[in-house]
């Protein structure tokens, strides 16, 4: 028996977490994912945006060994193979940081993911015009664009999680020529002490609380 292995049956999961790897790769090259197992039924993806925030994707499936790191580019070619392939050379010494709990988040409120695509779509313009050869500005990254209030919980949703939400492609629509998001499709935002979270239909962005400059454009 393979000490490496990523078993995940159904096609359409494959077809889910592929398109979650290729969203980490048109970020990042050189992209590394996080395979963790979840129960016996379920492994998480995690991978770093670029936007100093994380990835997630749960998807029904099986790792061996239950905490992983491995290449992305290396682990979509692999899916395509079918279902049970090895999913690479570990590269756990690339991971950086911790990952964030999987308990303790309180639900903050719900937003209509139509306003966080208009604000990436907005901060796209903006960073258009003022981007540097490293990028975006890091002010603008910094920006803190919406205020939610729930839960007893008061948090700040800053451009680079906004950014990195609609880079990871995890709203219906949004990549449309037309960008035409449901009205009614929500992005739930949960919180802990340290950890933000967004919640959308294809994936969870997480960014750490605090130490960000306190720049509204609301």
């Amino acid at each position: 028996m393979a000490d490496r292995v990523l078993t995940v049956a159904d096609a359409g999961e494959r077809e889910n977490l592929a398109a979650f790897l290729a969203r980490a790769v048109r970020l990042d090259e050189a992209a590394v994912v996080r395979l963790r197992q979840r129960g016996d039924t379920h492994v998480v993806a995690w991978a770093a945006t670029g936007f100093e925030t994380l990835a997630a994707r749960v998807v029904s499936g099986r790792i061996r060994p239950q905490d992983t790191v491995v290449a992305a580019d290396g682990l979509l070619r692999a899916l395509r193979t079918g279902a049970e392939v090895d999913p690479g050379f570990s590269m756990d010494s690339a991971w950086r940081g911790a990952l964030p709990p999987d308990e303790g988040f309180v639900h903050v409120d719900d937003v209509p993911a139509r306003i966080l695509m208009d604000l990436a779509r907005q901060g796209t313009e903006v960073a258009a015009e003022h981007a540097g050869p490293k990028g975006p500005p890091a002010s603008l990254l910094a920006q803190e664009v919406l205020a939610v209030d729930g839960g007893g919980e008061h948090v700040v949703v800053s451009m680079r999680t906004v950014f990195a939400l609609a880079g990871m492609g995890f709203v219906p629509g949004a990549d449309a020529e037309s960008a035409t998001v449901d009205p009614a499709e929500l992005v739930r935002v949960r919180a802990s002490r340290t950890w933000l979270r967004l919640d959308a239909r294809y994936g969870s962005v997480f960014a750490r609380r605090g130490g960000e400059i306190p720049i509204s454009v609301l």
